[in-house]
């Protein structure tokens, strides 16, 4: 073909993408660190931040420098840190009791972080797979084979108060048992938390990414297996419908926020989710997606940094307001150069 050869094109895509202040001027999609949510994970006493193998980069940290951590992703403009405990074994049983006590680690670390940081965004967990030796997200019926639904909404809800009593300003309740968030605001606003908002982990898969999570809390040590079978209460991975007909409970039950996790392979969720509600969706990038990406990268088949942004470009694409990511304070950093 003659080198002198043109096409006489009207319409050039290229001509949009020729330099970075061009490409700049049309972005559809752009991360702030305001869209970020650092999920953290707290221990008791006062030792050194204990790095998690299955992690790396992620710590667990002391009430003291958990603190500091906050102040750090608060001044990378960090709006919000989502907290999760971990319990010695000794403090576990098969209700996960620990999860009512009034000086509750996790309470602790709440009233703390907003002493010191009152316009900082405090959310926790309610479920009680962190305080339950057999490591589910509630109380097992008799036989031992499934989670009591009832029962374990009526801790929940207990817990809630609780957290609400400590200053949290979201609950987010990740346990996946029918009616919780109707009964838990019904709970928070009977005891005077009606300002206490509610973060739904509405679209929670069983999933298979949850493996390293589970060894920061220790939920899987205490159950002796990374492979906790959650599937009567989670979602089926198969199914897309099943997401909203949560979204549509979740939304008449009360929920503020309406959740999808995982996030990376579940795009298509975070998208039917997004066009089927009105409220603000955040996205769980959770620890298995983290560990993944921090695999490859260490093995040199992957650009961490390039991968890192690519990935959370995606889930905000999808649809999300919010992300709860591993990746929040390096993405903020970076975004802040």
């Amino acid at each position: 073909m003659s080198s002198s050869f043109k096409l006489d094109l009207l319409h050039r895509p290229r001509r949009l993408r020729r330099s970075q202040a061009l490409r700049s001027l049309v972005e559809e999609t752009v991360l702030r660190p305001q869209d970020f949510i650092a999920p953290l994970f707290v221990i008791d006493g006062k030792s050194a931040p204990e790095p998690i193998s299955s992690m790396p980069g992620v710590f667990r940290f002391s009430i003291a420098d958990l603190v500091k951590e906050c102040r750090s992703l608060w001044k990378l403009g960090v709006p919000a840190v989502a907290l999760f405990p971990k319990l010695d074994k000794r403090y576990k049983d098969d209700e996960g009791t620990a999860a009512h006590q009034e000086d509750a680690l996790i309470l602790r670390a709440v009233r703390a972080v907003k002493k010191a940081l009152p316009e900082m965004v405090v959310m926790t967990d309610i479920a009680l797979d962190p305080y339950t030796s057999h490591g589910h997200d509630g109380i097992l019926t008799p036989d031992g084979r499934d989670v009591d639904n009832d029962r374990t909404v009526e801790a929940l809800c207990r817990m809630a108060v609780l957290h609400a009593g400590a200053g949290v300003d979201l609950v987010a309740p990740s346990d996946m048992m029918d009616g919780r968030i109707g009964a838990i605001r019904q709970a928070l606003n009977s005891r005077d938390f009606a300002m206490t908002g509610i973060m739904a982990y509405t679209a929670k898969y069983a999933s298979a990414y949850y493996g390293p999570f589970r060894d920061a809390v220790g939920s899987a040590g205490a159950a002796g297996t990374h492979h906790l079978d959650k599937r009567t209460y989670q979602l089926n991975p198969t199914n897309r419908r099943e997401a909203l007909i949560e979204v549509e409970l979740d939304e008449a039950e009360g929920a503020d926020i309406i959740m999808v996790k995982p996030a990376g392979p579940y795009l298509d969720i975070i998208r039917d989710v997004r066009e089927a509600t009105s409220k603000p969706v955040a996205a769980y990038q959770v620890s298995g997606e983290y560990a993944q990406i921090q695999a490859a990268a260490k093995m040199g088949w992957l650009d961490l940094d390039r991968c890192r942004v690519e990935s959370l470009l995606s889930i905000k694409r999808a649809g999300a307001d919010m992300i709860l990511t591993y990746f929040a304070k390096e993405t903020a950093a970076e975004l802040a150069r």
